[in-house]
């Protein structure tokens, strides 16, 4: 397996305060369910088996410390997008699909704002509401249509507002409109994530930092092999989003694409009075390549998106990437000129988990003792909570409404080709990508 290079650490993880991994897997050891992955994803597959079998033997194997991969390193938001949004979602899997696809994410959103008010985990938890922000006027029509195409589909809460309107929540003079939706959670998301360790640690779960799983053996159930152990197991769960291609079993279902953020210093009361985001609100533009940004408690802009990295092979080793974070950096001007100048404190980058229809995927893998979940598309901080619950079902084999209705289970995934192809199809979509943003976008200045 190839070695994980050390990232730039993230805002969340280095201002986490002190931290405490759990020992690695040492030995010969024995469980019911085995998880390989310590992200949100696996820590709540672990949590909802529990609840609902307490007596269920489950151990977490996870490679670095938890919070080491997206789950450490996203932008914070939980919110109900799927893939690359509402329009471009029901272009190529249809009306049908976004409608439910949208339900489960409303599911998803309020499913973890329960767990996080439910087991008190301290998260730096707001619910300040979503815009999604138009800065020309080709984005005004995107977004329009994209709220008239969920109201047609009976989804209320979702409504185009005027720029005024905009800008006395969150003022920018790039801004001349925005699709206004309530339903968002924003979290830190190493606390979030380390405070389900946390919980899963006190329900008698098993959590093993620094333990790469080397290889999956099939024989009486499943054995895996780690650095200084072997971990037997009957049930297993592939929770390794971006990571997932370095097990052979799920090699071609997604590749890792990389983003990438910034931090600024904090706003002073000068600074911010400017701009306003007294509610706090997070925001995304309406870009195919989009910029995600929010003010965090202590007034920090975290800015991310833009441009995309691809790597050769899958390779894991693009965390950092100097022409990116320029590019942030003079996209905070761009939106906030009284801004330039203002100091940079933290810059990072991280993959995340993209199947080649954009679409996320979890079911089974060979019979029902392993099961998978993964390309989250930059989406997953609500949607891995909830498909932890499909995960729970499908797991203890037993029918529910919650996998009936899972637009992501059990679908046909089209796999990635090997390379040189893989990169030829992967760098012709984000070119595709970057060009109708380039159309949209050709009457701005450039920055």
């Amino acid at each position: 397996m190839e070695p994980f290079p050390a990232p730039p650490k993230s805002f969340w993880l280095d201002t986490y305060g002190t931290y405490q991994p759990e020992p690695p897997l040492e030995g010969n050891a024995k469980v019911d369910i085995a998880i390989i992955g310590g992200g949100f994803s696996g820590l709540t597959t672990a949590y909802e088996l529990k609840r609902a079998e307490p007596g269920l033997e489950i151990a977490v194997l996870e490679a670095q410390m938890v919070g080491y991969g997206a789950s450490g390193r996203n932008g914070s938001f939980a919110m109900t997008v799927v893939g690359l949004g509402f329009g471009t979602t029901a272009m190529l899997r249809g009306k049908e699909f976004l409608k439910t696809a949208h339900a489960y994410m409303e599911r998803a959103v309020d499913g973890l704002d329960e767990l996080i008010q439910r087991e008190k985990l301290d998260c730096d938890r707001l619910r300040p509401g979503f815009l999604r922000v138009a800065t020309t006027p080709g984005y005004i029509k995107r977004l329009q249509h994209e709220v008239e195409l969920m109201k047609e589909l009976g989804f209320s809460g979702i409504d185009w507002i005027e720029a005024d309107e905009v800008r006395e929540m969150v003022n920018s003079p790039r801004y001349l409109g925005a699709m206004w939706e309530p339903r968002l959670l924003l979290v830190n998301p190493a606390r979030l994530v380390r405070e389900e360790k946390r919980l899963v640690c006190s329900l008698g779960v098993s959590v093993f930092e620094n333990t790469p799983v080397l290889e999956v053996e099939r024989q009486d159930g499943y054995r895996l092999h780690t650095p200084a152990g072997v971990l037997s197991c009957q049930k297993l769960v592939f929770a390794a989003n971006a990571y997932s291609h370095l097990f052979p079993e799920l090699r071609r279902k997604q590749i890792p694409a990389f983003t990438y953020m910034v931090v600024t210093e904090p706003l002073d009361d000068e600074q911010l009075a400017e701009i306003g985001w007294q509610g706090f609100q997070g925001l995304e533009d309406a870009r195919n390549l989009i910029h995600y940004y929010r003010l965090t408690p202590d007034r920090r802009i975290v800015m991310g998106g833009g441009p995309v990295g691809l790597t050769w092979a899958n390779s894991l080793g693009h965390d950092d990437d100097e022409a990116a974070w320029k590019h942030l950096e003079a996209h905070i001007n761009f939106l906030f000129p009284h801004l330039k100048g203002i100091a940079i404190t933290h810059r990072w980058g991280g993959p995340f988990s993209v199947t080649a229809d954009l679409t996320p995927a979890l079911g089974h893998l060979g019979d029902k003792s392993a099961v998978y979940s993964l390309g989250c598309i930059g989406h997953g901080v609500s949607m891995s909570h909830l498909n932890a619950q499909v995960l729970r079902d499908l797991l203890l084999e037993r029918s529910s409404e919650l996998v009936e209705s899972c637009p992501f289970y059990q679908r046909r995934i089209i796999p990635w080709p090997p390379e040189p192809l893989r990169s030829a199809v992967a760098h012709a979509l984000r070119g595709y990508l970057k060009a109708e943003d380039a159309y949209y976008e050709r009457s701005l200045p450039r920055h």
